[in-house]
């Protein structure tokens, strides 16, 4: 049972298994549409597998990790609304196949859902659980808001960009793992250095989806390629290019950016070229690695058989190697 093929099975059965055949349909439905919208279940699976690295049963974090994924796919359809998203995982956003009044509603009900599954965890480690709960859903609210004020802001530091996605990414994988730790058995110190393993594997997720918007494919990444470009989003990508940039290019880069008089196609063929031309993407491999290397830093301090690592090593490596 503990493989991560089994443990998808059994988080994407257990959602399936959940009863929402109510009324009015329309609130419903788009929640049943964006819970079986696919995706690799990572933040449920990671809560697993928090509590099998401690030897728990995998049954006492069941309901704690759908709650996860619950909160997780609450987010994607309110950021959907926010960003003027139309596409999520290959296939129409829910306020785009509905309207945003039924989004907005439907992910309302979806926190409502999520409380209800984290809430039937175990009861001796259910306050600690609560507590790490709570924190995240305001720091994940803070983080997209922090994102939503960059798109008005002339200046962001790496600095800002990196605490953006600590909060919008990075805590709720560090969330999954320390809840699923506790419900596991960890003590609090153990699984405080699984959170912070998992705030920094976010941080390292985030910058490669930065990454793979722009160099990835898109039929396969389930978006629009260079999307952000088209946006003007100010990533990873971005900042570190004005960052290193002369003078003149970065001053040219910044145009282009913000000149609406630009097509998209154009816009995206200039920016990518001084992306290439300075290096930015060995730039933003290497700093996918460096917070990767804090993460795993945190896991050298947690005392337990090296060989117990192995199911959380072999995610983590396929969220850094992903292509798309």
């Amino acid at each position: 049972m503990n493989q991560i093929r089994d443990l998808q099975e059994l988080i994407n059965t257990s959602i399936s298994e959940i009863n929402l055949n109510f009324k009015p349909t329309e609130l419903y439905e788009p929640i049943i549409y964006s819970l079986s919208n696919g995706g690799k279940r990572l933040r449920p699976l990671l809560a697993l597998v928090g509590c099998d690295l401690f030897n728990g049963k995998i049954e006492d974090a069941l309901q704690l990790a759908i709650g996860m994924e619950i909160f997780h796919n609450f987010t994607l359809v309110h950021d959907d609304i926010m960003d003027n998203a139309p596409l999520r995982r290959g296939k129409e956003t829910v306020y785009k196949k509905w309207d945003q009044n039924i989004a907005i509603l439907s992910g309302d009900t979806m926190f409502a859902l999520a409380y209800h599954h984290i809430c039937s965890t175990k009861p001796d480690v259910l306050p600690m659980i609560l507590e790490v709960f709570n924190q995240t859903a305001r720091e994940v609210c803070e983080g997209q808001q922090y994102d939503m004020n960059f798109e008005g802001q002339k200046l962001i530091s790496l600095k800002d960009y990196i605490e953006m996605i600590r909060l919008k990414t990075g805590v709720l994988l560090g969330c999954c793992l320390k809840a699923g730790a506790l419900c596991g058995g960890a003590s609090a110190e153990s699984a405080q250095y699984l959170y912070e393993f998992g705030v920094n594997l976010g941080i390292s997720f985030q910058i490669k989806d930065d990454y793979l918007d722009i160099f990835g494919n898109e039929e396969a990444f389930g978006k629009l390629n260079c999307g952000d470009i088209i946006a003007r989003k100010k990533t990873f990508l971005y900042l570190k290019a004005l960052e290193i940039a002369g003078i003149e290019t970065r001053n040219e880069i910044i145009r282009v950016y913000n000149d609406l008089s630009i097509s998209d196609n154009e816009r995206v063929k200039l920016i990518k070229y001084y992306f290439i031309e300075l290096g930015i993407k060995e730039v933003a491999e290497l700093e996918m690695e460096r917070f990767y290397s804090l993460g795993l830093e945190f896991l050298k301090k947690i005392e337990i058989p090296e060989e117990q690592f192995r199911l959380l090593l072999s995610i983590s490596t396929s969220m850094m190697e992903r292509s798309h």
